[in-house]
């Protein structure tokens, strides 16, 4: 591999501009050379004042042009599975934002075409393992100083969500990086996924039930409830509360200083992602750009966005049913062994 990583990224939107610009001022090792999108003024504001980044229109165009070591896939999920095929087929290093794909099958279809390439190549971006309260957290619970793991409370609070994020959305935008925690945490698969639809807020536009409660239940038996809560108005908020045998330990809780005075207690509330996540983002960019220096992968892999796709796909079943949903998954090859 070069000493310095030549990124592709692929899609200027919200998250892909803001990648370009971790990769340029943050990142060591590694340096944006192509930004791909189908609009190419986004791709230019995106590219602008970074020596030696062109813009192009398709990944292809950007690859055929020379110059690319490895791609960051920061489009919707309904455009990966095709570009992460093609990135296979040129052996090069891949961050691919959550999701891998959209559902279960064409997930799976990414792990066999990855199988065929005999080694991991795919990064999934589940930027919460780099959060340093949930490392700290899988940390305490695999030490087992505190005993098992019986139970973990989750929350997830949006202020507001974007015109069009439906009640499906809620699953596999928001709800996903739970099923992906969960997994991290336990060292588990789900088994299964039930979702209970309670009172409605008013402030949740037509069509989407806000909010709802999520219940995952892994092989072991660990039990696990999630609120998710996109219409929240406060600020955003992502924390999880452990019970263990021996203790409870909540993460998540605001940072900074809360004042008390004249008979009340108040603080800053975070109000996005960008600011909650930033740091992780940042670790898992960089963890990606190191490991791909040595040919390997520095995060969640194929496997993790199969499973939790195929936990997306329980969930939105359960939405509707009402039910609990069985969790279907293939049986895990070895290379993710």
């Amino acid at each position: 591999m070069t000493e310095n990583l030549k990124i592709a990224v692929v899609g200027a939107g919200r998250m892909g501009a803001d990648h370009i610009d971790r990769i340029h001022t943050r990142i060591v090792g590694a340096s944006v050379s192509a930004v791909v999108d189908i609009d190419l003024d986004r791709a230019g504001q995106a590219a602008a004042g970074i020596p030696g980044a062109r813009v192009f229109a398709s990944l292809e165009e950007a690859r055929a042009a020379g110059g690319v070591d490895a791609v960051l896939l920061a489009t919707p999920g309904f455009l990966h599975e095709e570009a992460l095929i093609k990135a296979l087929e040129w052996d090069i290093p891949i961050l691919c934002e959550k999701p891998l794909t959209p559902d279960a099958a064409t997930s799976w279809r990414v792990i066999e075409a990855e199988q065929k390439l005999g080694r991991q190549s795919i990064q999934v971006g589940f930027m919460r393992r780099f959060d340093a309260d949930y490392a700290k957290l899988e940390q305490i619970i695999s030490g087992g100083d505190l005993g098992d793991l019986l139970m973990l409370h989750c929350r997830h609070r949006n202020p507001s969500t974007p015109p069009g994020f439906t009640n499906e959305m809620l699953i596999n935008d928001s709800v996903v990086h739970e099923f992906d925690v969960v997994r991290y945490l336990t060292g588990e698969e789900i088994s299964s996924v039930q979702v209970r639809l309670g009172k409605p807020s008013r402030n949740a536009p037509a069509g989407q039930h806000d909010p709802q409660q999520v219940l995952i239940e892994t092989t072991s038996g660990v039990l696990v409830d999630v609120e998710i809560f996109v219409n929240a108005k406060f600020g955003y908020e992502v924390g999880t509360q452990a019970s263990l045998e021996d203790g409870i330990v909540d993460i998540g809780l605001d940072h900074g200083p809360v004042t008390r005075t004249a008979g009340r207690v108040g603080g800053d509330v975070t109000p996005g992602f960008e600011e909650r996540f930033g740091d992780a983002y940042d670790r898992e960019i960089q963890s990606w750009v190191d490991a791909a220096r040595r040919d390997e992968v520095g995060g969640p892999n194929a496997w993790d966005g199969y499973a939790t796709a195929a936990c997306c796909e329980a969930g939105v079943k359960a939405q509707s049913s009402g039910e609990k949903v069985a969790v279907e998954l293939n049986e895990k090859p070895e290379l993710y062994r």
